[in-house]
């Protein structure tokens, strides 16, 4: 059962326009035979795509194949298996991953990775539908259908001559870019009610833990949310997470937004109770609030390692404010 309120369609969860354009797309995919070529960052979830347009009309095996992992002298013979006796140590005939996913889905996860070497017997795959076991002087015909996922940016590699332009125009036939969790944080709570579901459903989040997790960017992406949840259900203080549960990066950021705005209530006069972090040593002593507004920028900046943009969203104003304080502070460089 699902938790109310997300989303969800074969295991792909959200409810926003940008997925639930993906979920429309899905069914129809399943139908085609075309490449698929799924593009976005690393753990946007990118194999849950795959799967799910593979479940959508279910034929064959759904074969995940590493090509980053494809290296060294057997990446061919894990590709597309070996006779025996082909090399030392063959002393087996062996099935390769191509061989595994006939009739069904071939998943090239990261293909970027893929080397030239193995990119050029690839595209003879999807020119041919045949390929040859190492070893055997036969050809195998091979029908499959073709997903490829990457984090790169596939036409930029083919211009610096790390990927083959004939294989990339095979590949991407259908494109599909897939957003960043940032891109579409109403997802949020409905992921987080489904994955904590997945890990027993025996914890809930307290409401400004969970106030922390959306407010937190996922440069993870999905994969982060997943590991992130993972760890607080394992490691927690009880069924309901606080945000001690949460993990050092998230809690860190929290606390520094509540530390930004807390200096900047008291630039504006806000706040009767400045933040520690701008304690005065002498407390009768008036501090001019243009000079507890310096103050705030400057901590900002040192603790972003001079980062205006993340400064700036720290402070709780927009950049082009904070470039005019610098300019009105001269604390430009």
């Amino acid at each position: 059962m699902h938790p109310a309120g997300a989303t969800v369609s074969h295991g792909f969860v959200g409810q926003s326009p940008q997925i639930a354009q993906i979920r429309a797309l899905i069914p129809k995919l399943g139908r085609s035979r075309s490449a698929v070529l799924l593009l976005g960052e690393s753990g946007v979830g990118k194999e849950v795509i795959a799967r799910a347009i593979h479940d959508s009309n279910p034929t064959g095996n759904f074969v995940p194949i590493d090509c980053g992992s494809l290296v060294g002298p057997l990446m061919e013979s894990e590709l597309f298996g070996h006779t025996k006796g082909a090399f030392t140590g063959a002393a087996e005939a062996k099935r390769g991953l191509i061989d595994l996913a006939n009739g069904g889905t071939a998943f090239f996860d990261e293909i970027g990775d893929l080397p030239l070497e193995m990119q050029v017997k690839l595209l003879r795959v999807l020119q041919e539908r045949e390929y040859r076991p190492v070893g055997s002087l036969v050809r195998h015909k091979v029908e499959l259908r073709v997903i490829a996922a990457t984090h790169r940016d596939l036409a930029r590699e083919v211009e610096q001559g790390r990927f083959r332009q004939d294989l990339y125009y095979r590949l991407n036939v259908i494109a599909v870019h897939i957003p960043p969790l940032r891109e579409h944080k109403q997802d949020l709570p409905g992921l987080i009610e489904h994955f904590l579901a997945e890990l027993g459903g025996r914890h809930s989040l307290a409401q400004e833990a969970l106030a922390a997790l959306i407010d937190w960017d996922w440069p993870g992406n999905v994969r982060e949310l997943w590991n992130c949840l993972q760890r607080m259900t394992a490691l927690n203080s009880g069924p309901l997470l606080h945000t001690g549960d949460l993990p050092s990066p998230v809690r860190n950021h929290m606390e520094a937004r509540q530390g930004a705005g807390r200096v900047m209530a008291a630039a504006a006069g806000g706040n009767s109770h400045p933040a520690p972090l701008l304690a005065l040593h002498h407390p009768p002593t008036i501090v001019p609030l243009a000079e507890l507004e310096r103050r705030a920028i400057l901590e900002a900046l040192e603790f972003t390692r001079g980062d205006r943009s993340l400064a700036a969203h720290l402070l709780g104003i927009g950049r082009t404010t904070l470039y005019r304080k610098l300019k009105e502070y001269r604390l430009e460089p």
